[in-house]
């Protein structure tokens, strides 16, 4: 069922469809204003991907006794399917642009080309195989918590990164649809998620993540200023992936050392 812009699920049922592959019809006329009131909702969408993840995980761990590292994978292939590797596709180009020794102008062309570079494929590859390496060392118990956090800290991720850096493009692209006036107090908002739904695991967890997610906000964030002078789609779609890879990396060593 589609509603309208000013029906208040319209910016729920915005975020759902961008942010995964559930067929969610678009809403009658909807403008630009349910694209920014989804924002708000960014981080209940990543609970609920996460709990679909970590819910065949629990499943196959526990009743089918699959082998960590294996687990691990299909957390991996399923995060993926369910987003229809949106993020992924961000962090390719993004790794193509950021990489590339181009001036800034360049370095936005070469984003905005649908072609893969050879940066963008290291990219990926140092990404998903840290995220593999390090959820392969999280105990079977540790599994669930952790894909269950990533998805949340990675959609707070995007939203910060939106608070503290502006559009990088002149006119175009996805990611300017979601730009606003109210992307800082959705940020607040999404950050207060995130720390509320870690605590209900732990405080140790709360803390974890939340701390991973603002020191890898923090240093892309810099370095997307540095060259690019702000944000741009593809950009908020690598902070989300490396944010979830940093949480996986977080949570590692935290398992690993305690």
């Amino acid at each position: 069922m589609a509603f309208s812009p000013s029906h208040p699920l319209a910016g729920f049922l915005t975020a759902v469809r961008f942010l995964s592959v559930v067929p969610v019809p678009a809403g009658e006329g909807e403008d630009n204003s349910s694209f920014q009131a989804s924002l708000y909702w960014f981080p209940l969408v990543g609970l609920l991907l996460g709990a679909v993840v970590a819910g065949v995980v629990q499943v196959l761990g526990i009743f089918v006794s699959v082998p960590v590292p294996v687990l691990a994978m299909c957390s991996i292939v399923l995060s993926a399917g369910l987003t229809g590797c949106l993020h992924l596709d961000g962090l390719a180009d993004s790794g193509d642009g950021l990489l590339c020794a181009r001036p800034r102008e360049r370095a936005l062309e070469i984003m905005r080309d649908s072609r893969i570079g050879a940066m963008g494929v290291i990219a990926l590859i140092l990404v998903l195989l840290t995220r593999y390496a390090s959820l392969s060392t999280v105990p079977l118990s540790a599994v669930v918590p952790s894909v269950l956090m990533m998805p949340i800290a990675g959609r707070t991720a995007i939203l910060l990164s939106m608070s503290v850096l502006p559009y990088a493009r002149a006119k175009g692209g996805l990611g300017g649809l979601f730009y606003s006036g109210n992307s800082r107090r959705a940020a607040t908002v999404g950050l207060i998620f995130c720390i509320v739904t870690g605590l209900l695991v732990s405080w140790q967890i709360s803390l974890l993540v939340v701390a991973a997610t603002v020191v890898t906000v923090a240093v892309f964030s810099l370095w997307c200023f540095k060259k690019l002078g702000g944000a741009t789609g593809d950009t908020l779609g690598a902070v989300c992936e490396l944010t979830e890879c940093a949480v996986a990396v977080s949570f590692s060593i935290f398992f690993f050392t305690g």
